[in-house]
């Protein structure tokens, strides 16, 4: 039992990779559609690439969606409307008309003249009620033919057979004008008063007839015999081949693929899958081993890509029209936030040679989105600026836009067919949907516990409740730290290292010295030196706590690993050497490992940066009267000295860098003491 737990102990982060890659292997494989892809890649315009291809079964022709659509539109154009004539209306007018002649015309006329207005009046009502009135004018020809409902009676008459509302005011302006001037505009008022129309539009007829004409429209046109020939290698996929290699694959998939052969295509797809997601753990393992020992940053890569792959099934199994507004570009951009453009290119490629096994034309897909990731990794630089992102985002759409209308020239063989440029409006609206990055960084921040640019940027704000505290308590030190971060940050900026951590890893790296801050020579503004009421050992030992003081209160302040660790190493394992030679005046046989810090040395090239400017600027203060050459010489015998101790052997440094380093350095130095290098030949 003791064994298996230590075996447990030992292994337990390797068994929690290999439980993370199943779990991802399971996942994306229960996310891909259970349906096989057809063997021939082909597109309109493209050249059959393969051999002569013929006909294996009998199959029907699909029209294309174009066709199709201009069938039923041809339809819908040619439908006959319903409509309904409401005969107890014109009974209702003339009860009114009645009621309402009284009140218009009271005593005003009497006897022949009265009733003669009064016959007049009903003679036009019955005029326009003999053909109807339409409750509303429809967009009709005159000529178009339209179905009447009169009772159980359907009669088809043309659409000019029933009074709208202008030639019902000509038909009353006719037959009134021969009244004198107030009757005619009492009887026009009148008129307009009671005439109610009785024709109306039965929509629901309407639609019931031409949803069964619809339904008769045919989906094919025409067949394929077994063994004809499709296609010969060579010949170019004009409209029509690619119509009949359409049908070919929609044949191919309802004969072929049936549910008894699902379990191959599952396991086909779950071959593919896993050597994916094993050549990234691989490609990790390999070249970012400190990536692949942290456990939560492998699960960090491994949910992006799942997440990346839900969205886009999710939005093919709904409508794979819509594809392109899963926003995919996210993937480098964060991936790139918390680590580097290679990485983030190769997950961002990894999870896109995933998506191309279920993707509608795959090659076109791969294309667009590699390059839109190569342009969001080279564009995303300093990510924590506003403006940056929107540019970025602007470019990536514009590399959508350019490389579709590219694809679209050599599928179409011109700018034609303009309802095919919808992706367009698609291309736009994922680059807003690509705007989201910076919550979902803060959110990967906060659920993960990594740090990115943003954050960074956050915690170089000296005006922070850390670095305050600090230049209250500890002034020198600030004011030490301040110009360790701008060497620094020129040093990480000129060799092409991430300049904001490494400002930040400056700032913060002696917070340790909060807790005794008058034992540390830049802190002792009253001339007097703790120290020499010590022994080495003791006064050594408090310079050496400084470290594990100031990992205390960075731990206690919340400041993120990435930090700490800057504060851990920035000393390494090197030597307190002037408490250590004080010792040896008195004990020549004292330990050295009493003098010495704890670890561990930089791994990282931000950290080697700190180091250097670290120890390059607190030295600098000893010299009394500094010379070009007195620089050059110092910074080499510092750095130099540090590099015998093997103080940079963890991490990824060149040569070519520390001399780059060196430079920066010995340039800073002559600016702050106003000196003009001159630089050794």
């Amino acid at each position: 039992m003791n064994t298996y737990r230590i075996w447990f102990k030992k292994n337990k982060s390797n068994l929690y990779k290999l439980v993370l890659f199943i779990l991802t292997t399971v996942s994306i494989v229960y996310m891909f559609p259970k349906k096989g892809k057809f063997k021939y890649d082909y597109g309109k315009g493209k050249l059959w690439q393969y051999e002569n291809l013929y006909a294996q079964f009998d199959f029907a022709i699909l029209k294309s969606k174009e066709d199709l659509e201009a069938e039923k539109q041809k339809i819908k154009d040619n439908s006959i409307p319903f409509f309904e004539y409401n005969e107890s209306v014109s009974s209702e007018v003339l009860k009114e008309v009645e009621e309402k002649f009284k009140t218009v015309f009271g005593d005003q006329i009497k006897g022949k003249e009265k009733d003669l207005l009064f016959s007049t009046l009903i003679s036009i009502i019955n005029t326009i009620y003999k053909k109807g009135v339409y409750a509303k004018s429809y967009s009709y020809s005159e000529n178009k033919l339209i179905y009447l409902k009169k009772g159980n009676e359907v009669t088809e008459k043309p659409y000019k057979s029933i009074n709208t509302r202008e030639t019902v005011t000509a038909i009353i302006k006719q037959k009134i004008q021969l009244q004198n001037t107030l009757q005619q505009s009492k009887l026009t008022y009148l008129l307009f008063e009671v005439i109610k129309p009785n024709v109306s539009f039965n929509e629901e007829l309407t639609n019931k007839l031409l949803q069964q004409e619809l339904s008769k429209v045919l989906i094919t046109r025409g067949s394929v015999k077994k063994n004809t020939r499709i296609i010969a290698k060579g010949e170019e996929v004009d409209a029509n081949t690619y119509q009949i290699l359409k049908s070919l694959q929609n044949e191919f998939e309802a004969k072929i693929w049936s549910e008894n052969n699902q379990n191959w295509i599952v396991f086909g797809y779950s071959v593919l899958i896993t050597i994916s997601i094993l050549m990234l753990f691989l490609f990790i393992k390999q070249y970012r081993p400190e990536v692949f020992e942290n456990n939560k940053k492998v699960t960090f890569i491994v949910f992006n890509i799942v997440f990346i792959v839900f969205l886009t099934t999710l939005v093919i199994k709904y409508n794979a029209t819509y594809l392109y507004i899963v926003p995919v570009a996210i993937l480098p951009l964060v991936v790139k936030a918390f680590f580097d453009s290679r990485l983030a290119l190769f997950i961002h490629t990894i999870t896109i040679l995933i998506l191309s096994f279920i993707v509608p034309n795959g090659e076109q897909y791969v294309f667009l989105q590699i390059m839109a990731g190569i342009v969001s990794i080279l564009t995303s630089k300093e990510l924590y600026k506003r403006a940056n992102l929107f540019l970025s985002v602007g470019k990536i759409t514009i590399v959508y836009i350019i490389s579709y209308l590219a694809f679209h020239l050599i599928q179409e063989g011109g700018i034609s067919e303009i309802e095919e440029f919808k992706p367009l409006l698609l291309f736009i609206l994922c680059g807003f949907a690509t705007l989201i990055v910076h919550p979902l960084i803060y959110g990967f921040e906060k659920v993960f516990g990594l740090v990115s640019d943003v954050s960074l940027l956050e915690l170089s704000d000296t005006n922070s409740t850390l670095l305050k505290r600090l230049s209250n308590v500890a002034p020198g030190t600030f004011y030490h730290s301040l110009n360790v971060a701008n060497i620094a940050e020129a040093c990480a900026s000129e060799i092409g290292a991430n300049a904001m951590l490494t400002r930040v890893g400056a700032l913060y790296h002696d917070i340790g010295k909060m807790k005794n801050p008058t034992f540390f020579t830049e802190n002792q503004t009253d001339g007097v030196n703790r120290h020499d009421t010590l022994l080495p050992e003791e006064s050594a030992k408090i310079i050496i706590n400084h470290v594990s003081n100031g990992v205390e209160i960075a731990r206690k302040n919340k400041l993120p690993k990435r930090v700490i660790d800057f504060i851990k190493t920035h000393h390494g394992t090197s030597t307190v050497y002037y408490f250590y030679k004080k010792a040896q005046e008195t004990n020549l046989e004292i330990p050295q490992d009493l003098f010495q810090y704890k670890g561990p040395i930089p791994f990282t090239k931000e950290m080697v940066i700190l180091m250097m400017s670290d120890s390059v600027e607190a030295a600098s203060k000893s010299l009394k009267q500094p010379t070009a050459e007195l620089i050059n010489d110092f910074v080499e015998k510092i750095i130099d000295k540090q590099m015998n101790e093997g103080q940079f052997l963890d991490a990824n440094i060149t040569f070519k860098e520390i001399q780059t380093i060196k430079q920066v350095m010995k340039r800073k130095l002559a600016n702050i003491y106003h000196l003009r290098v001159e630089y050794p030949k």
